[in-house]
């Protein structure tokens, strides 16, 4: 079953409060979007296997650990790029993959628009970056492209998610694991998440 970490976080509610405030500015909307993601990054990373190595301290020789394999962040276009920076801070040489998918607004189903994607090598585990969870289509559709890619290791990154999307994801993609700052309520007839805190793309960039 999808495993599914909910930040509990005095500063991510801090945040997410000024993201669902629909008076907050494109600039402060952006800025909190990245500190949510942040503290997401930081509990989706908090496992990750690493391997010991012995290192040399100004004063003697010790063990550390470096992580182990290769990871990519996967931002789902546009309003997952919003979320790379914060992963990026964390591991710097990160690989970052693109993928285009947006809701057909009649079907509220995901179609496809960019992708780059290679062939080969690929990453031992992904990210997906999407500030909304709504439906679990888009993030369904790029998990799959990302398992016929190779990618034997999935983890969502999302600042909102709803319990629909959350479902969709257990019955379609069981082992791809959802971090997020919040589960909302539910969905409306328009496939928006209630509360939730509005089309976060045109949010982030003021459009």
């Amino acid at each position: 079953m999808t495993d599914v970490r909910v930040l509990a976080h005095a500063v991510a509610e801090h945040h997410l409060f000024r993201l669902r405030r629909m008076d907050t500015s494109a600039a402060e909307f952006r800025r909190s979007v990245q500190v949510v993601a942040a503290l997401v990054a930081a509990e989706a990373t908090r496992d990750l296997p690493a391997i010991a190595r012995t290192v040399t301290t100004p004063l003697e020789e010790t063990t550390g650990h470096v992580l182990a394999g290769r990871s990519a962040a996967v931002p789902i276009l546009r309003a997952g790029l919003a979320m790379v920076e914060p992963l990026l801070d964390l591991i710097p040489d990160m690989e970052v993959r693109h993928l285009g998918l947006y809701r057909d607004e009649q079907t509220a189903r995901p179609v496809r628009y960019y992708d780059k994607l290679p062939t080969d090598r690929p990453p031992d585990r992904a990210f997906i970056l999407d500030p909304m969870l709504a439906t679990g289509g888009s993030v369904a559709e790029a998990a799959n492209l990302l398992i016929q890619w190779g990618v034997s290791e999935i983890r969502m990154l999302a600042i909102v998610a709803a319990p629909e999307g959350i479902q969709r994801l257990r019955t379609e993609c069981p082992q791809v694991r959802i971090f997020t700052g919040a589960v909302d309520r539910e969905l409306n007839d328009r496939k928006f998440i209630l509360p939730g805190l509005g089309d976060a793309g045109d949010r982030i960039f003021n459009t």
